[in-house]
């Protein structure tokens, strides 16, 4: 029978810590704006899944969609900005 323990302390050789980084942590920081604005067009879908649609959902949704594409210019810009390139 082939012993697979040399394989194994390959793979389990890095623990995993399962903590974010300071590093991840400040993009998740970054990109904040983005994901409040794509929960907000979530919330806004959803409560018309089970009625039909009317006007006041039709401007949530499109001011929602308005957000989310302003939440991306702005911090496409700010990548732009941030890594010297023209924006």
């Amino acid at each position: 029978m082939l012993s697979i323990a040399a394989l194994q302390a390959v793979v389990t050789a890095t623990p995993v810590d399962g903590e974010p980084s300071d590093a991840e942590l400040d993009a998740i920081e970054n990109e904040m704006p983005l994901i409040l604005a794509d929960v907000e067009l979530l919330d806004a879908v959803i409560k018309t899944l089970d009625r039909p649609v009317t006007k006041l959902d039709e401007r949530r949704i499109r001011r929602a969609r308005h957000r989310v594409v302003a939440a991306r210019r702005d911090l496409t810009n700010r990548a732009a900005v941030q890594s010297g390139g023209a924006a």
